[in-house]
């Protein structure tokens, strides 16, 4: 899923836990997603105990759009889906042609991802950025990453893509972070991560401000990585991702739900169906608009060109060598005949022949 900066920005649709634990509504998110235009739906595959303790608070934002006094465990325990579900979703997906995607939160769920669903990319949470063991999975499963870096340093950043370098280069050497440097700073590390990985920048607030969104930090871990980079939204309406098209965004995500007003953590932060259409439309007129960065007339204006530019022209009758002079040599419209811009080379010169007030000077 890596891609050039001129390539075609690839659209996931977030739906994650927006299905509220029901299939049927997981189905809904699916065809709003590709009703919408977007190129693939993600879900969330976990087992919550795998992922939290009983004692784990519930973010505040969680608190807010959940029962406060339900723990976190509780919770996630409600937005699990089962294998079965993952199957039917990844076949629905299939028949409605839009790319079935998950995040794996432990190293089962990842498992069954790639062998029992066949998944090419997987995508990390920002929460797992330092979570070394599972970064060291996915790398080992040889698929392309794309990885949130919400809530992370750059070094915090540079350090997950050793441990991804290292288990790409399917190095017998023990897992330890000299070796995960090593491999960062080693040549076949630094091209597996530049065939595999995309970085997203994220704010892991929901909804996040504008204000946070640091877009500029896409290219700050490009330059120091050389990677393709994007944007993981959580902010309000569709500006900030457009924006992030504009700026070269390989990869937009953005949370979709059916209804920003049902209950659960993250629907606030979600695009309702027909608001997720208009900001695909907009990344794909932001595409088109880009260009191809080559600085030359388009085929559109051509048609005004001669229209609105200027021509050398007699501003009153000119005789037969007379010379040319700033008083009777001037520009008008249309731009069919000499440019203006030999102005001062004609100054130097006479008229062949005789030119009447408004004609346009000719060799």
């Amino acid at each position: 899923m890596t891609a050039s900066p001129d390539s075609r920005v690839y659209v996931i649709a977030e739906a994650g836990v927006n299905h509220n634990g029901d299939p049927d509504m997981a189905r809904r998110l699916i065809d709003a997603a590709a009703d919408a235009g977007a190129d693939a739906v993600k879900f969330q595959t976990f087992r919550a105990e795998a992922l939290v303790t009983e004692a784990a608070p519930k973010a505040a934002y969680q608190k807010a759009a959940t029962d406060a006094g339900e723990s976190q465990l509780a919770m996630l325990k409600r937005l699990e889906l089962s294998p079965a579900t993952h199957r039917h979703l990844a076949e629905h997906c299939r028949r409605r042609e839009i790319a079935f995607l998950s995040t794996p939160f432990d190293r089962e769920s990842l498992r069954f991802l790639v062998e029992e669903l066949g998944l090419k990319t997987l995508k990390i949470a920002s929460g797992e950025i330092t979570n070394g063991p599972l970064l060291l999975e996915a790398a080992r499963r040889g698929r392309d990453i794309v990885l949130s870096t919400g809530m992370s340093t750059l070094g915090e950043v540079e350090d997950a893509l050793g441990v991804l370098a290292f288990g790409f280069s399917e190095s017998h050497a023990a897992p330890s972070r000299r070796a995960f440097r090593a491999a960062f700073d080693s040549a076949a590390g630094r091209e597996a991560l530049r065939e595999r990985v995309v970085l997203l920048q994220c704010t892991s607030e929901y909804p996040a401000p504008a204000s946070e969104a640091n877009l500029r930090a896409m290219d700050a871990m490009h330059d120091a990585f050389g990677l393709g980079v994007g944007l993981s939204d959580h902010t309000a309406g569709i500006v900030v991702p457009i924006a992030a098209a504009a700026l070269g965004a390989a990869i937009i995500e953005k949370h979709l739900t059916l209804d920003r007003s049902l209950p659960g953590p993250d629907h606030r932060a979600s695009l309702e169906p027909d608001e997720f259409k208009d900001m695909v439309g907009a990344i794909r007129t932001v595409e088109r608009a880009l260009g191809d960065g080559v600085k030359a007339p388009m085929p559109s204006e051509m048609k005004n060109r001669d229209v609105v530019r200027r021509s050398l022209v007699a501003l009153g009758p000119i005789g037969a060598g007379e010379r040319f002079t700033e008083d009777n040599l001037g520009a008008r419209r249309p731009g069919a005949g000499v440019s203006p811009m030999e102005y001062w080379e004609w100054l130097e010169g006479r008229a062949d022949d005789d030119i009447p007030a408004g004609a346009p000077v000719t060799r």
